[in-house]
This record gives structure tokens, C-alpha cells and sequence, in this order.
């Protein structure tokens, strides 16, 4: 039997996406605008509808607890939601900029996947709200994502057929031409498959299409439990293939720049090497400003190798220097930074937040006298 229940109608343009939480009902639509209704009874929330995208909202997608939502849109970001309250959490723009077309939380909550029309995909750290890793497909837009359940793996699928398996690390795993027409839809069974013989375990994906098939997968995590030790230190920057600096540099948002350091082999070691009388002469990149910026993000390079190699807590470091904190503060963000360098970043970056970019409510610094006594412990420690 099938039955309507309710029928809501109060978005003002087409509504591109729906999604449940326990006790939540959310919707987006081409209004710029997410609404969020209770399941007892289907009335909207007072805190509903949720604004802040500045153009049409195309994928929405709660956390597997239900207390934060996500949005993307095509102004570029995806938004991080308290779905209690309905205040913005983070906003976490597209180092591309390009038109974010889904977003897709992983079965633990530490990560968020959005995708996006110039065929970019982040995998942002849903806690930090910071960028983690970033990745690209050949062709097409990404219009699909799905994590496997144990959230070692996801997929993506693309307007021009691709299906695309990563790792947890940003890793290109497989990817092939799935869909002639173009990808519609993809998702992971919830339980595994094993073999008999082998006692391997599997999980069934299915894809969609434009050509009218649904394509059933196998795919196997066997690979992930045998990574090589030697796979495991590309996390160091000096180890990176030019490769990993192509994906580096579309991170930075410096996508037009990987032809030219892919023509002149620039590897990890070499890209940490570079000078800025190098990017001029040998690169031949005439801009000053793109020459500042590239210098300016490789020294945030081999400050983060520094802080690598001497095994400092993360969360001893300051978020805007990544050095270790000597006067430690709480902004009214909620996050610790070092003092010197957060009143400078207010005085010149306006009244906006180092870790979520959403304005803050105060500018007023409280001493963190607890991680100050924590990381004096630390150097005791480590310094003897």
C-alpha cells in the first residue's frame, strides 16, 4: 500500500534534493535556501529555512548522528549546519571556486567529500573544518559520491560516465568509463560479501546512468590492509611523485600552474627546493603576485615538514603560524591560536574566523592557560 501523507510547499523554486536524519526531514532547492522539518508532525522548524548560500543549492546531507547538516551550492561552498539551532558551523569554500554539486559525510563524521562541476573533489576534515586532501577527475562534473561503510574508501561519479574509487588518503584506486551517458547515482551496500574460498570480503556498489542501466560492482578492500611502507611515507612532502604536487597545487588553488611544474618534473624534493629566483627564471611564471603566492604557500610546506618530523601534538600548534604556541588564546570561534598571531590576523583579515571564514562574534581573546600548562608538560618532556 502506498499512501501520501503530507505534501510541503514552501520552497519558492525547484527543490534539487531531500534528506532524513532520525528526526529531521531537510530540503534544498534552486531558492538558495535549505528548510528543515520535524518527522512527528512535518512542521518546519522556527529556525527554518537556513540562508547563507548565495545561489541555487544543489545537495544537501546530514552527519550519521543528525546534529550537523551539509549544503553546497553553486556559490562554490559547502556550508556546515547545527541542526539544533540552525547557525552556520563552517564555510568551506572550493579551492577552485568552481559550482560544489555534492557533499557526502563519512560514516564516522570525521570527513566530509564535496565535488564539483570543474570535476574537483575535496576531502575536508569535518572536525578542523580544514582542507585535507584534494583531488580532480579527466572529465565532466561530479553529480554522485558514496562512501563504503567502513569509510576506508569512497566514489565518485561524473556527468561524463567515470566512476573514480579513492582511498581515505586521496588515493586514485580505479577508475573507468561506467555510464556512456553520464553517471546519475552511486551507493555502497551496507554488508559485505565474502568469498568462500578465499575469505576475502567484498562490498556491492551500484551506479546509474543516463543510459538507462544499473551497474552492480564488487570491490575489494584487501589492497588497503597491504599498503606498503613505502606508500604510507608519501604523507611527507619531500616523498611526493609529480603527481601528488599536481593535486597539491589545485589545492592551493593554483590549478594553472601543474602544466607548467608537470613540464618541468617538479617532485616533492624539487618543490620545496624552489626559489622564487627559480619560479622566474626557470619556470618562467612572469606574475609577482603568482611567484608571492607559490613561495608563500611552499614555505607553509616546510613549516608543516618541520612540524612532521618533530612529532608536535596538532593540537599544540597555532592554526595560522602551524608553530608551536608560546601564549596560547581562545577566540570566540572556540579555537585556541597563538596571540600575536590572532590579533594580527583580526586587525588585517577583518572580523572573520582562521578555521571557519564565518564572522566572529567577538574579538575578544581569553588566555588558554590549560593548553599553555599542557604544552610546557610537553616540552619537559620531549627537551631533556
Amino acid at each position: 500500500m502506498v499512501k501520501l501523507i503530507h505534501t510541503l510547499a514552501d520552497h519558492g523554486d525547484d527543490v534539487n534534493c531531500c534528506a532524513f536524519s532520525s528526526s529531521l526531514l531537510a530540503t534544498c532547492s534552486l531558492d538558495k535556501t535549505i528548510r528543515l522539518y520535524s518527522l512527528s508532525d512535518f512542521t518546519e522548524l522556527p529556525h527554518s529555512p537556513l540562508k547563507l548560500h548565495t545561489y541555487a543549492v544543489h545537495c544537501c546531507c546530514f552527519s550519521p548522528s543528525g546534529h550537523i547538516l551539509a549544503s553546497c551550492s553553486t556559490d562554490g561552498t559547502t556550508v556546515l549546519w547545527n541542526t539544533q539551532n540552525g547557525e552556520p558551523l563552517a564555510v568551506m569554500e572550493q579551492p577552485s571556486g568552481s559550482p560544489v554539486r555534492v557533499c557526502q559525510f563519512s560514516p564516522d563524521s570525521t570527513c566530509l567529500v564535496s565535488g564539483a562541476a570543474d570535476g574537483t573533489v575535496v576531502l575536508w576534515n569535518a572536525q578542523s573544518y580544514k582542507l585535507y586532501r584534494c583531488g580532480s577527475v579527466k572529465d565532466g562534473s561530479l553529480v554522485a559520491c558514496a562512501f563504503s561503510p567502513d569509510g576506508n574508501l569512497f566514489v565518485t561519479g561524473s556527468s561524463c560516465g567515470d566512476l573514480t574509487v579513492w582511498d581515505d588518503k586521496m588515493r586514485c584506486l580505479h577508475s573507468e568509463k561506467a555510464h556512456d551517458l553520464g553517471i546519475t547515482c552511486c551507493d555502497f551496500s551496507s554488508q559485505p560479501v565474502s568469498d568462500g574460498e578465499q575469505g576475502l570480503q567484498y562490498f556491492r556498489l551500484a551506479s546509474c546512468g543516463q543510459d538507462c542501466q544499473i551497474k552492480i560492482w564488487v570491490v575489494s578492500f584487501t589492497h588497503i590492509l597491504a599498503r606498503s611502507a613505502e606508500d604510507e611515507a608519501k604523507q611527507f612532502p619531500e616523498d611526493w611523485s609529480e603527481d601528488d604536487v599536481s593535486v597539491w597545487l589545485c589545492a592551493q588553488g593554483l590549478n594553472d600552474l601543474v602544466g607548467i611544474f608537470k613540464m618541468n618534473n617538479i617532485d616533492g624534493r624539487e618543490l620545496l627546493n624552489l626559489t622564487k629566483e627559480s619560479l622566474a627564471d626557470d619556470l618562467k611564471i612572469e606574475s609577482l603576485g603568482l611567484r608571492s603566492k607559490v613561495l608563500r604557500k611552499i614555505e607553509e610546506l616546510r613549516t608543516e615538514v618541520k612540524t612532521l618530523s618533530s612529532g608536535i601534538p596538532d593540537e599544540f600548534l597555532c592554526p595560522i603560524t602551524r608553530e608551536l604556541m608560546k601564549d596560547p588564546v581562545i577566540a570566540s570561534d572556540g579555537y585556541s591560536y597563538e596571540k600575536e598571531a590572532m590579533e594580527n590576523w583580526i586587525s588585517k583579515k577583518k572580523r572573520t574566523s582562521p578555521m571557519t571564514n564565518l564572522v566572529l562574534p567577538s574579538v575578544v581573546l581569553t588566555p588558554n592557560r590549560t593548553l599553555k600548562m599542557a604544552i610546557s608538560r610537553w616540552l619537559e618532556t620531549h627537551q631533556k
